[in-house]
């Protein structure tokens, strides 16, 4: 096996999560898995394994060591060997581990680390629709009207469409606008009050209030002490039937 005296093309700090790429996308998932823990056995106890045949996870994959001594040695040893006729690249992990958070800690802390990576992966999808929607902004060659002659854009209504307006600023979809502390609910059933909704929404952390806006029905806002509440209510009540039909509510965080 291939060693190295440095760890060439290490960037993230040493933790017990190795992160491998460069691996053969054909191979089969199961044969993978089972190609990758017998070489990385070899350098300590493998607590998990991570690795999914999606398009974007293609060709990658996590192994989770039991202490950071075990993922230094193996980046070591396995940095550039060949698995099915391609050198393996490998890294520490950006973040730990769901199998480390959930040894170190307890079911708390896991679940705070999960909403903490997904707030990211919302930020990361938020700020990729604004670079997209900047790049559609205007047609090339168009410059800007006068300030003084273009028209105002509305940003609450027509929201995640692009402007006519060349001068306006891009508008982000409402399913990737960044997380924050309150909820924007739609298609609510009319007959939805306060205390109906509350009973929905009251249950996750860090719970403050539920608003309604007067003369609109069918929507609320619902505010929370911090991001991670609202996160958690949103991942577990976007889609969610109400009403005698069960249409699904539509939960997106709030325009800011």
């Amino acid at each position: 096996m291939a060693s190295a005296d440095v760890q060439t093309g290490v960037s993230q700090p040493p933790n017990s999560t190795v992160y491998v790429r460069n691996l053969e996308e054909r191979i089969k998932i199961d044969d993978l898995k089972e190609a990758l823990t017998e070489i990385f056995s070899e350098y300590g106890t493998v607590i998990d394994l991570v690795a999914k045949k999606n398009l974007k996870a293609k060709g990658q994959a996590f192994v989770v060591f039991e202490d950071v001594e075990a993922a230094e040695r193996a980046i070591r040893e396995v940095q550039g060997f060949e698995l099915f006729d391609k050198p393996m690249l490998l890294d520490y992990a950006k973040t730990k581990s769901d199998a480390t958070v959930q040894r170190e800690g307890n079911e708390e802390d896991l679940e705070l680390h999960k909403r903490r990576r997904l707030a990211e992966k919302e930020r990361k999808q938020a700020h990729q629709a604004a670079e997209d929607q900047k790049k559609l902004k205007r047609p090339a060659g168009a410059t800007a009207p006068d300030a003084a002659t273009a028209r105002p854009i509305k940003a609450t209504r027509g929201a995640g469409l692009k402007s006519s307006n060349p001068g306006a600023g891009a508008v982000v979809p409402e399913e990737y606008l960044p997380p924050n502390k309150i909820l924007f609910v739609q298609n609510l059933p009319e007959d939805y009050d306060v205390d109906g909704l509350t009973a929905i929404f009251g249950r996750f952390e860090g719970f403050r209030e539920v608003r309604l806006v007067p003369g609109r029905k069918g929507i609320a806002f619902v505010e929370y002490e911090a991001e991670a509440g609202a996160i958690s209510a949103k991942e577990s009540t976007a889609g969610m039937g109400l009403g005698p039909e069960s249409k699904p509510i539509k939960v997106v965080y709030q325009r800011q």
